[in-house]
């Protein structure tokens, strides 16, 4: 086999020196396209960065100012004397000679919604509920001081609901929805009822103030959570 020829370079020192002179030009080349490479990267990613500042500030803003807007506009629970019954007269009140026993058993109350009488030992969490709730656990609240206003909700719709539930305090509150009932709104509390056909009615801060967590009720200090929750609470 012949041996392949090696390949020899020019020995001009013009061609060399040119040779060379491309090299570097074209390591210098590259070394340039490198930097305007990363130049470029660079600018997108402090583009990237002022975007999403800009975008993650004015979404502060935005949180800050629902923050303040919930503040502002929120309902405020409404505050009642609790343990100040003053045995005033409200019109339309009807009470009670309920007695207080524990039974496990369904209860045939004598009013509607009951108004007190033999309940659950398991009274029912505070709360706004939109199904229908037990009596007998409902009851063991009202023992405990809550009010329960029941309503009907064929005639009650939601503006009502909201319109009272402004007017409730924080805590010893229950609501529901409740079938058979001769008003569309009735507040119940141990031994005392009032039946009304208006979410506006003045009597309801009324009978708050007079019944919520009356020292009447029979264990006016005993909890109002800690207890069962219905189906629907809210």
């Amino acid at each position: 086999m012949t041996p392949t020829p090696e390949k020899r370079q020019s020995g001009n020192p013009a061609t060399q020196a040119q040779i060379a002179q491309t090299a570097k030009q074209q390591r210098e080349q590259r070394r340039q396209e490198k930097l305007a490479e990363y130049q470029r990267q660079t600018a997108r990613r402090r583009r990237s960065k002022l975007v999403w500042w800009v975008v993650g500030s004015a979404a502060a803003v935005v949180v800050a100012a629902v923050v303040v807007a919930s503040i502002v506009f929120t309902p405020k629970p409404v505050s009642y004397g609790a343990f100040d019954s003053t045995g005033a007269t409200i019109e339309g009140v009807e009470t009670f000679e309920n007695v207080t026993t524990h039974t496990e058993e369904p209860v045939d109350y004598d009013q509607t919604p009951p108004a007190g009488g033999p309940h659950s030992s398991y009274w029912l969490n505070c709360g706004i509920y939109d199904q229908a709730v037990p009596d007998e656990n409902a009851v063991h609240s009202m023992e405990h001081g809550a009010v329960w206003v029941t309503y009907d909700p064929a005639r009650v719709d939601d503006d009502d609901l909201a319109a009272l539930r402004v007017q409730f305090p924080s805590s010893y509150t229950l609501m529901s929805p409740y079938d058979g009932l001769d008003s569309p709104i009735v507040l119940s509390a141990w031994n005392a009822q009032l039946k009304i056909d208006d979410a506006g009615d003045s009597r309801i801060p009324e009978f708050f103030e007079e019944y919520w967590r009356s020292q009447n009720s029979p264990e006016p200090n005993a909890l109002c959570s800690g207890g069962v929750d219905a189906p629907g609470r809210q």
